[in-house]
């Protein structure tokens, strides 16, 4: 059930029986020469839409662009200060706090996201606890990683091993290859080197990893996998979001 799809009296009506609702969010950024610029937010959104036909959540609209800054010097990707993002996910809570939703489930794409989202979770805390007249609902915020559920590691350790590496993998680009077929890039790249050191901006970036994976055999990644793991993670999302919900 997507928010967009609905009308205002679709969203009473919702508001009746729960006041929960998924958020996806992610990133516009490079994934190397085979994976698409959209991966980021493409992976959290299909994986938001599949639970939610099971679990019979709102599926809220996709934050698409976060924290990409050392992604900058590859064409197509764009960043959000640390700042801006904060105040979006204060806005999207805030607006839709109004209506009466309380438990808000982000779900994430994107590593480079977790300390700013986590961060912005304690801004809107804060302006409650510091403001405790507000006339708001008690609100709630969840954040999980689409690719961070012990079944997903378990599938992405049996298909691709070492070479799912730690960025533009195999996995997330298998997810986009079953969600989106028709753009799918075909490669015979070899597996990308390590990181051989931190890296800082995004020239620096560029400059260790210059064609913008890291570590992963992005060439092993293929639709029925994606299949595999769009199943597997949005059953976690299921689970995850309904104990959100039944928390006191």
């Amino acid at each position: 059930m997507r928010l967009q799809l609905q009308t205002w009296q679709d969203i009473d009506i919702y508001l009746n029986r729960s006041r929960g609702i998924i958020i996806p969010i992610g990133s516009t950024e490079q994934h190397g020469p085979n994976g698409l610029i959209g991966t980021d937010a493409l992976c959290p959104e299909v994986i938001a839409w599949r639970a939610a036909e099971q679990c019979g959540a709102v599926v809220g609209p996709t934050i698409s662009v976060g924290m990409a800054q050392h992604h900058l010097a590859f064409s197509g990707s764009i960043t959000l200060r640390p700042s801006t993002l904060i105040a979006m996910i204060r806005d999207y809570v805030v607006s839709l706090a109004r209506h009466g939703f309380e438990r808000f489930y982000f779900l994430n794409g994107h590593g480079g996201n977790i300390a700013t989202v986590t961060a912005a979770f304690s801004e809107i805390y804060a302006e409650a606890s510091l403001n405790p007249g507000l006339d708001r609902p008690h609100i709630r915020c969840k954040l999980d990683n689409w690719f961070g559920f012990d079944s997903i590691a378990e599938i992405s350790a049996e298909l691709f091993g070492e070479g799912e590496g730690s960025h533009a993998t195999p996995s997330e680009i298998s997810v986009t290859q079953a969600a989106y077929p028709e753009s799918i890039r075909p490669s015979n790249l070899p597996p990308a080197p390590p990181r051989p050191r931190p890296f800082y901006d995004a020239n620096d970036y560029r400059l260790i990893h210059p064609d913008g994976r890291i570590a992963s055999d992005s060439a092993a990644a293929s639709p029925a996998a994606g299949e595999r793991l769009i199943a597997a993670s949005a059953a976690s999302v299921v689970t995850s979001y309904q104990a959100f919900l039944a928390e006191a």
